[in-house]
């Protein structure tokens, strides 16, 4: 034994040292394997993280981000005193929470129904189905949303006139535009969410089903009792992260379906900095509403991983 400033370290310690560092180089490979996704979180996650400290400056390009005058909370105390905020705010509370009623059960009803399809050809068009609209860009739906909802040559008023019922122009009832947005998103996103709770499905024990079959369990109290509490940690750990995102409604759909007529109830969080950063220039409001944003929905999802950890026993960590 020996010691070093202070601190005793065993020979033994010392050949473990000298093993470990052996055993990477002859994995040498593997870690440059690495480098580049190494590269790209220390370049476009960590490094930008010090241009924070414009929401709390008057920042001007030629000064710089060191060189700028120091405002302290002057950017929040303006988000915070705007006619904006709490519009903004209400907006995408209302959009969020109304995609997580209606949107996050539904994946795991679609799921469960598949699940007790026994026509494996019927099971795989659903699926197959389900799953296209997620891989048509945004820009595209937002199109097809703007011509089937159109007033004067869209299907779903032709529908309605064929009812006699009058156009509803839905793009610039600002009450309407929240269920085009949520729905939308339902009818694009609901294939695709369900995978992960069909993959989960996949692993439920089978002489289990069938012990309740035999006990006399029916098919609704087989998915009750066996299925459910299979799927409830993704569920939960599914649920958590979108609640951590609660603020985080993302600009360009709402953006490509914005109006004039629906501004009051489609401008949220996201479109606000998009306007004000890129379109105003006004760099450092825009970057004291995003930092807003972001701490409040990391409040948001520690809160919900407490709460399922002490609920359900289950949780991010």
């Amino acid at each position: 034994m020996f010691s070093v400033k202070g601190t005793r370290i065993s020979p033994a310690g010392k050949r473990g040292g000298k093993r470990s560092f052996r055993n990477l180089l002859k994995c040498w490979q593997l870690y440059v394997f690495l480098l580049p996704a190494l590269l790209y979180i220390i370049l476009f996650v960590y490094k930008p993280m010090y241009g924070i400290l414009i929401a709390f400056k008057d920042f001007r390009i030629g000064d710089g981000i060191w060189g700028s005058e120091w405002v302290g909370m002057e950017n929040f105390q303006r988000l915070f005193d705007s006619y904006w905020f709490p519009v903004i705010l209400k907006n995408t509370l209302t959009l969020s929470l109304l995609s997580l009623v209606v949107g996050f059960p539904l994946p795991i009803i679609f799921a469960l129904l598949l699940n007790e399809l026994r026509w494996k050809k019927v099971r795989n068009a659903i699926q197959t189905v389900s799953y296209a609209p997620h891989f048509i860009s945004t820009v595209v739906i937002c199109s097809m949303i703007m011509l089937f909802l159109s007033p004067s040559s869209g299907i779903v008023n032709h529908f309605l006139n064929l009812l006699g019922i009058d156009s509803v122009y839905f793009m610039q009832d600002t009450g309407l535009f929240k269920w085009v947005y949520v729905l939308s998103g339902v009818w694009q996103g609901l294939g695709w969410s369900s995978i992960i709770y069909s993959a989960a499905l996949s692993g439920v024990d089978r002489n289990l089903l069938e012990a309740a079959q035999i006990d006399g369990a029916s098919r609704i109290q087989r998915i009750i009792h066996v299925n459910i509490p299979v799927l409830v940690p993704t569920m939960m750990v599914l649920l958590i992260l979108q609640c951590g995102s609660l603020l985080g409604v993302g600009y360009e759909k709402v953006y490509l379906l914005q109006t004039d007529a629906n501004i009051t109830a489609s401008e949220v969080i996201s479109t606000y900095v998009y306007k004000m950063g890129l379109i105003e220039a006004d760099f450092s409001f825009s970057t004291a509403v995003n930092l807003f944003n972001s701490v409040v929905n990391s409040v948001i999802l520690i809160v919900v991983n407490f709460l399922s950890n002490r609920v359900t026993k289950n949780g991010l960590w």
